[in-house]
């Protein structure tokens, strides 16, 4: 039973280590939380004492008065030959004076445990300032430790390499890229089929339209057959030209008889 109570409670402790590193900082917050509800129970146990230490003083100064008041009807007792009822103030005197010694001394006693308590409550505050500043300082070295693991790893993740996330998605990219392309060169592959024959056809209309625009000019008289170089056009314009050779002197005639 002995060894299952302690298998038992390393299992706990181990559990309460994995929760007690798990998050450090927490931890510390929570100390400190604990501290700063220490120390106010401190201060109001503190102020406590000081009612105390009040009340004792208020005894001393009570004390006092009355042995002065004592001390005064002694005298004037003394005076006027009444040493029955001065002999009675006397012994109250003595008392008085007893009792406000030992007031005195718990009074002493009592401020300067006072005293030594705030100095306690003064020094643990500046601490747990203190305390409060390293966490706030361990908080953002934590945090800008992970930060910096955290690029340190995704560094390794940038890394082009088969072995990581980005370099897999590399090869996949490309393998899109070498299809993309694959695809462009098949459609300009298959585009050139028959384009001789396309631009034969587009030569052959071009050459038909010259020949064309080259009779329309001869027709027009804005170019000779020789010059226009058809000569298969003048064949086909034969009669119509000499028509013209014939019509010419007497069109020569009717300028002279004009002139």
């Amino acid at each position: 039973m002995g060894k299952i109570w302690n298998a038992f409670r390393a299992q706990l402790n181990k559990i309460a280590n994995w929760f007690w590193t798990r998050d450090p900082i927490a931890q510390m917050q929570l100390e400190y939380d604990r501290a700063v509800e220490q120390l106010k129970e401190g201060r109001r146990g503190l102020e406590q004492y000081r009612g105390m230490v009040e009340r004792v003083n208020r005894q001393v100064q009570g004390g006092e008065k009355q042995v002065q008041s004592l001390s005064a009807k002694i005298k004037a007792y003394l005076k006027a030959g009444d040493r029955k009822t001065a002999g009675q103030l006397a012994i109250q005197l003595q008392q008085a004076k007893t009792e406000l010694e030992e007031n005195k001394q718990q009074l002493e006693m009592h401020e300067k445990a006072y005293q030594n308590n705030v100095e306690k409550i003064k020094h643990a505050t500046k601490k747990l300032t203190k305390v409060k500043d390293k966490i706030k300082k361990y908080e953002a070295e934590l945090k800008m430790s992970n930060a910096e693991a955290e690029l340190a790893r995704l560094s390794k993740s940038f890394d082009f390499d088969v072995t990581t996330d980005f370099g897999e998605l590399e090869s996949i990219v490309q393998e899109k890229i070498d299809t993309n392309r694959a695809s462009v060169r098949v459609a300009a592959d298959l585009s050139g089929e028959g384009v001789e024959e396309i631009q034969a056809e587009k030569a052959l209309e071009e050459h038909m339209a010259e020949d064309l625009l080259s009779q329309f000019e001869v027709e027009m008289g804005l170019k000779t057959p020789e010059t226009a170089d058809i000569q298969s056009g003048v064949k086909a314009l034969g009669p119509e030209t000499e028509e013209l050779v014939e019509e010419q002197p007497a069109a020569e005639e009717e300028e002279k008889v004009t002139q």
